[in-house]
């Protein structure tokens, strides 16, 4: 069954008449109703198009955010062979809001960290939502870290609302392990690539972006804060939403244009969650080729394209 966001409530009654028909059929095979419900099926795509050609800001918050989008766990059983989880931060805990591990991309063997927000109510719970703790960085530091020592590429899988701003965290040191975690990414002396595959929430995300390559999906978010918050601080009224969303410029496609984000990865028609399988073979492509445009650079040009890419942000697309 298709959860229908709130702007596609007109797809959902088109598509809801055509399987009506259908149904009908199928309980009266004397019924011939496939020319009407073909008709209805191309009227649905047809709006589905002109729907996802011309999406707000606002909408594509929605989008990233959409419960059937895949997550991090699922790009890691489809995109990579021979996982190896890697557990705790050798400090205090497992934060189940963040995996990784060895594995390969391809041939490639590659280090793999993401977050996780689960895809079930006890799922959900378990992976806190994906919203990490000081271990969870923590666990990830420790990751780049053997990745550095043994050669191995860093591959980050964001999808964030942020950092869990709980009593516990902050008394653990959320705010150091996530700078730690910034400062790791600037380190590293391997190719380090993240990929944005839904939302890209506040620190809790630089903590895994700071990269040499941030690629984003089509309809990803990547914001300083949520729409939800900016507008509760700007407007005292978390209803002004879309406006936030509006003035964040935090689509894919205003990045691009600051260079913050250095390549969109398209997604099918309709979103990521729509066909999952071609939008995690298309992320995985696009690793790939980034990947590979950083063969034979040195550790010292790894660190310095790194450097140079964030001190340089701010400096484009400002007239647009």
């Amino acid at each position: 069954m298709t959860n229908y966001l709130e702007f596609e409530k007109p797809l959902a009654e088109i598509e809801g008449k055509a399987e009506e028909l259908r149904a009908m059929a199928r309980a009266n095979e004397e019924m011939d109703v496939e020319k009407e419900a073909a008709a209805l099926d191309r009227k649905a795509a047809d709006l589905l198009t002109s729907l996802y050609d011309d999406l707000s800001p606002w909408r594509k918050c929605q989008v990233a955010r959409h419960p059937d989008r895949p997550h991090c766990k699922d790009y890691i059983d489809a995109m990579f062979t021979e996982y190896t989880p890697l557990a705790g931060d050798r400090n205090f805990a497992d934060d189940h809001a963040v995996m990784g591990g060895l594995a390969r991309l391809g041939d490639r063997p590659v280090m793999v960290i993401g977050h996780e927000k689960g895809n079930d109510t006890k799922s959900r719970i378990e992976r806190n939502f994906g919203m990490a703790r000081p271990e969870g960085y923590r666990k990830a530091i420790r990751l780049m870290d053997m990745a550095d020592r043994f050669g191995l590429p860093v591959i980050t899988l964001v999808d964030t609302p942020g950092a869990y701003p709980g009593k516990g965290a902050e008394e653990r040191g959320q705010s150091e392990a996530i700078a730690r975690s910034t400062q790791k990414c600037l380190q590293l002396g391997v190719p380090l690539v993240s990929v944005i595959i839904g939302e890209g929430g506040s620190g809790g995300a630089v903590a895994f972006a700071t990269a040499n390559k941030v690629a984003m999906l089509q309809h990803s978010i990547y914001s300083v804060i949520s729409p939800e918050g900016c507008a509760s601080i700007l407007w005292k009224d978390a209803e002004k939403m879309r406006e936030a969303a509006e003035a964040l410029r935090l689509t894919a496609q205003n990045l691009l244009e600051l260079g913050v984000c250095d390549k969109i990865i398209p997604e099918p028609k309709g979103g990521a969650h729509r066909a999952p399988t071609q939008a995690i073979a298309a992320v995985g492509d696009a690793i790939s080729m980034l990947l590979t445009n950083m063969q034979g650079m040195d550790a010292d040009a790894l660190r310095t394209d790194r450097r140079t890419k964030y001190l340089q942000l701010g400096s484009t697309g400002l007239a647009a």
